[in-house]
């Protein structure tokens, strides 16, 4: 039997069946063009791939350590065998407003702790989630689910990637009225302008937009809370406001290079190639910066992220010649110790899709400082570090570059109007390494000021989308147990 008592359809399947995941356009073909290029599976080889989940009793898959929205990843997964798509893709929306989305871009905590990833051969969870996805589009199942009846309850957002839409659709289902103030041009936020068209084209998010707007849920874009109208007037407009204005803020490399031409933090140059794709002025208000573009130059990465690999992918479909991404940290090891780290996420070497497209990978190397002629980038001054990621004299070398970003990683909210305005009436935190988020609770996702909630980046710092959506729909439920007395919304 399974977590949720239904029966496994296969259940020898793992014995009997390999693992297999999608195919990728050859590397060649794929960075000629900013589309997706995974080749999707059939449902036949996905139903076979669901058959592969096995009845191991405690499926960590979809617990703490697994999957942050809590997906029934093995009820789903035997429905998808038998063959009743229309029940899995329900299960898989109980969980997660927007499986298409973290069905591309996860990086599927829930298959490291997959029983079967004891013998390096998970189910290929995310492979099932996506194609749920795409099936539920197929077959007509994404429509709008408005309330039955309104609430009278007004809520304003602010921010409209992962965790403000997940919050957002919550609400507006749960009857309230649900305004999305988003400083861009579009909803998205995140997902929109930071996350390359090759891994998430952007008329997933429209689709998910038309439907929340079917649901009465209303976005207000280009509108920047804090400058265009102040927090304060929105606390006094609505019943609950809630802050998912994301992490934004690139960390300090400790890098000198003002005056430089040809340095950049790696943000403004992931949203300028998205709005350069949708066909948008590549600059605005929140990114200013000169026109980046990395075609013929020399280019080197600092950092071994997410946002590292996709300037990297960027970089190849603009035609550099070179790329180069350097990491301070050691080189992991091929495989974790199963015993030691299982289910939970282990540090070993992994090679992304935009790595995998030709990018020279130097490991255990710190940036010295960046290389000018006339103001001009021409190298990257590095050096080797020891176990302390200290620099070793003598082993001193520099990169040709014309081009160089930095990224690793971000340190909070921009600094701007919304944190000006609320100053020390907003409690925040720091961590170790200097990251600040705003103070909410983690369960009722209140701040210091009555009636402003805080849920994502915003409060959690840097992570996954999946965790986005998670916070997301928390905080939903916390403002409507507040502001209602009682909430049918799932924990």
């Amino acid at each position: 039997m399974s977590y949720q008592g239904i029966s496994m359809g296969k259940v020898t399947g793992f014995l009997e069946i390999d693992r297999q995941t999608p195919k990728y356009q050859p590397a060649s073909d794929r960075i000629r063009h900013f589309r997706e290029f995974t080749l999707p599976m059939s449902e036949d080889e996905v139903g076979k791939q669901a058959a592969r989940c096995m009845d191991c009793g405690i499926p960590y898959c979809h617990g703490p350590t697994g999957c942050p929205v809590h997906n029934q990843i093995p009820d789903w997964n035997d429905l998808v065998y038998s063959g009743d798509w229309e029940t899995a893709i329900r299960n898989l929306h109980s969980t997660n407003n927007f499986p298409e989305f973290t069905g591309r871009i996860c990086p599927a905590p829930c298959e490291e702790a997959c029983t079967l990833n004891l013998e390096d051969t998970p189910v290929a969870i995310k492979t099932i989630e996506q194609a749920l996805a795409d099936k539920a589009y197929k077959l007509g199942l994404i429509k709008p689910q408005p309330a039955k009846a309104k609430t009278g309850k007004r809520v304003a957002i602010i921010g409209s990637g992962p965790a403000g839409l997940a919050a957002a659709q919550q609400l507006g289902r749960a009857g309230h009225e649900v305004h999305v103030f988003e400083r861009e041009s579009r909803p998205g936020g995140l997902l929109r302008y930071g996350i390359p068209d090759f891994k998430l084209e952007k008329h997933w998010i429209d689709r998910r937009v038309e439907q929340m707007t079917g649901e009465g849920v209303t976005f207000f874009c280009g509108v920047d809370i804090g400058k265009d109208r102040t927090a304060d007037e929105l606390l006094a407009e609505y019943d609950a406001v809630l802050y998912c204005g994301g992490s934004e803020r690139p960390r300090d490399a400790g890098i000198p290079h003002e005056g430089i031409r040809g340095v950049f933090d790696a943000m403004p140059y992931l949203v300028q190639q998205n709005r350069r794709v949708a066909q948008e002025n590549i600059q605005s208000a929140a990114w200013p910066a000169e026109e980046i573009w990395a075609g013929g130059k020399h280019v080197v990465v600092v950092g071994g992220g997410d946002t590292a690999s996709d300037c990297v992918g960027t970089a190849f479909r603009q035609g550099a010649v070179k790329v180069t991404q350097l990491d301070i940290r050691a080189q992991p090891p091929k495989m974790e110790n199963k015993l030691v780290v299982w289910p939970y996420w282990a540090t070993k070497m992994r090679t992304s899709s935009s790595q995998a497209e030709g990018a020279i990978r130097e490991f255990q190397i710190a940036t010295l400082e960046f290389v000018a002629e006339d103001g001009e980038l021409v190298g990257v001054k590095c050096a080797e570090v020891d176990e302390k990621r200290q620099p070793i004299a003598g082993t001193e070398f520099i990169i040709k570059a014309d081009l160089a970003f930095i990224a690793i990683g971000f340190s909070g909210p921009l600094k701007g109007a919304l944190m000006d305005e609320l100053g020390d009436r907003l409690k925040t935190r720091s961590n170790a390494r200097g990251a600040v988020s705003v103070a909410a609770d983690e369960r009722t996702y209140r701040t210091s000021i009555s009636k402003f909630y805080a849920a994502g980046d915003v409060r959690r710092g840097q992570s996954l989308v999946v965790w986005a959506i998670r916070e997301g729909r928390q905080a939903a439920r916390s403002i409507d147990l507040d502001l209602m007395g009682q909430t049918t919304l799932p924990l």
